[in-house]
């Protein structure tokens, strides 16, 4: 498979964890499709590293900084949404309007 087929996959990925984005109202769900959206990214630049000379490893280094990104995201992100579940008894995030206060 070419860079081509990647790409597709790529997209295809992180539109799915667009759409899961902004459909969901539920907080975890929407933490996966953010996750989602990183692995799609993440692929890319699997692409992406295929096609640098032999000894860069640039798209490599993107990767992992991104998987840094992603892990540090779902460590806060869950913790914030947990402590918030906690107190208002409720993952719909329609349902947190008072936190715009």
């Amino acid at each position: 498979m070419g860079i081509e087929g990647y790409l597709v996959i790529s997209a295809l990925l992180f539109g799915i964890g667009a759409f899961g984005f902004l459909s969901r109202r539920n907080a975890i769900l929407m933490l996966i499709s953010i996750e989602l959206m990183f692995n799609a990214a993440n692929l890319s630049l699997v692409a992406f590293n295929a096609y640098l000379p032999a000894g860069s490893n640039a798209g490599a280094v993107f990767a992992l900084l991104i998987m840094a990104v992603a892990a540090s995201e779902v460590t806060v992100g869950l913790g914030l949404v947990i402590a918030i579940i906690r107190t208002r008894q409720t993952a719909q995030v329609d349902q947190y309007s008072d936190l715009k206060e």
